[in-house]
């Protein structure tokens, strides 16, 4: 079955978070992670079903929901989970909450590589504890054709030290990378896993972009390298992001370690996160059982939008470089030859365009002068947007003069 992905669908009035937070209907926003895409007909038939039924009461997950996540990520990916090991929630953000309470102390240290997932802050901060920044390298990446892409790299002798501080308990690991795009390899990980081992930090991999991965690409599982490094983390993964059902809020969390299950276990209970619902629950199963096909062409979707703002930046926008896109459809662009904020610049564009984007200091101040875009949208969409960019940047330019 072919998937008409250029379908215009419009969203707002819908109570969308992404379309109807501005009372303004030029708004084009590029900038929630989530997809303008309709879910794919195996999850609405699901759904459907569910509505059918017609009692929405408290929520049992079946073996069925287990057997669907150990058979998705078996199969697509080599990583064997045994059913014990899943905790299920509603979202990957409360997981990663609970597991900072859980494995913490107020007062302790949290390792993360910058810029990154602004929720990564909030996490540690809601649980008494402070943040150490692994910043991450931005260089040039290899020429491809159009611009000459960035991209970022780790960098490993901080790393080494930042672990070395007793205070640092656990390392937020985002694979892929949300903003930088990067899909870490078993080289980069290894070296991760390595040093978090020898200095006694525990992995929390947030890997709930792991199915948005473009061509040339492999995601690997932090887990999945070796029985040290799956003892030693913890993994958040979710349907939500890659089939766009991140409204019906259902997310797990595995981990390998008996103690540290039986800690985030409490944990999730504490923070009264633990329970779910029947449409999220159906929704998973439909997507991992049947959903494949979609998802194979969503992908080439994806790559074709990101192949599309290359082109453009690469003949229109030159003074603009963008990040090399490995994974997740979240596109960074160097915005620092406007010589203006990333917060400035995000209300600027929505006042004078009507185009809504991610200021890059959403991400830690390693991410001032950025803005990040979504590209899960319809191409005619994207490139409306673009246009606009273009067209503001011209009257600045014009304006300095």
């Amino acid at each position: 079955m072919k998937y008409d992905f250029d379908e215009m669908i419009d969203r707002r009035g819908s109570g969308s978070y992404k379309w109807d937070g501005r009372d303004r209907k030029d708004i084009l926003p590029l900038w929630v992670a989530d997809m303008d895409f309709r879910a794919c007909g195996p999850i609405l038939n699901a759904l459907r079903k569910r509505v059918e039924h017609g009692i929405f009461g408290y929520t049992k997950v079946q073996d069925e929901y287990y057997q669907a996540i150990i058979n998705w990520f078996g199969r697509r990916h080599g990583w064997k989970i045994e059913k014990d090991r899943i905790i299920y929630t509603s979202g990957v953000v409360p997981a990663i909450s609970a597991i900072i309470k859980a494995l913490t102390c107020p007062g302790d240290k949290v390792l993360i590589q910058a810029p990154v997932y602004n929720c990564f802050y909030s996490s540690i901060r809601n649980n008494g504890c402070t943040f150490a920044a692994n910043p991450l390298i931005y260089g040039d990446a290899a020429e491809s054709g159009t611009p000459v892409m960035k991209r970022y790299t780790i960098d490993f002798e901080d790393l080494e030290e930042k672990a070395s501080d007793p205070a640092v308990k656990l390392m937020l690991l985002c694979n892929p990378h949300n903003p930088a795009g990067r899909v870490w390899t078993v080289e980069e990980l290894s070296r991760i896993g390595e040093i978090c081992l020898r200095n006694n930090v525990i992995v929390v991999a947030d890997e709930i972009h792991c199915e948005l991965v473009l061509g040339g690409h492999e995601y690997t599982p932090f887990a999945s390298i070796s029985e040290e490094f799956s003892r030693n983390c913890v993994t958040c993964v979710s349907p939500s992001k890659a089939f766009n059902i991140a409204g019906l809020q259902i997310a797990n969390i595995v981990t390998e370690t008996p103690e540290i299950r039986e800690k985030i276990d409490r944990a999730i209970n504490i923070n009264e996160v633990c329970d779910v619902n029947p449409f999220g629950v159906a929704a998973l199963v439909a997507a991992y059982n049947e959903g494949e096909e979609w998802l194979e062409q969503l992908l080439g979707y994806i790559q074709g939008n990101w192949q599309y703002m290359k082109d453009f930046c690469a003949e229109r926008l030159p003074g603009f470089p963008l990040t090399e896109l490995e994974g997740t459809y979240l596109a960074w662009m160097d915005c620092r030859h406007l010589g203006m904020d990333s917060e400035r610049l995000e209300e600027d564009l929505i006042e004078k365009t009507g185009l809504w984007l991610n200021a890059g200091s959403m991400y830690g101040t390693e991410g001032e002068g950025f803005m990040r875009w979504n590209l899960a949208c319809p191409r005619a969409r994207l490139a409306d947007a673009l246009h606009r960019f273009e067209d503001y940047t011209l009257k600045q330019t014009h304006t300095k003069k």
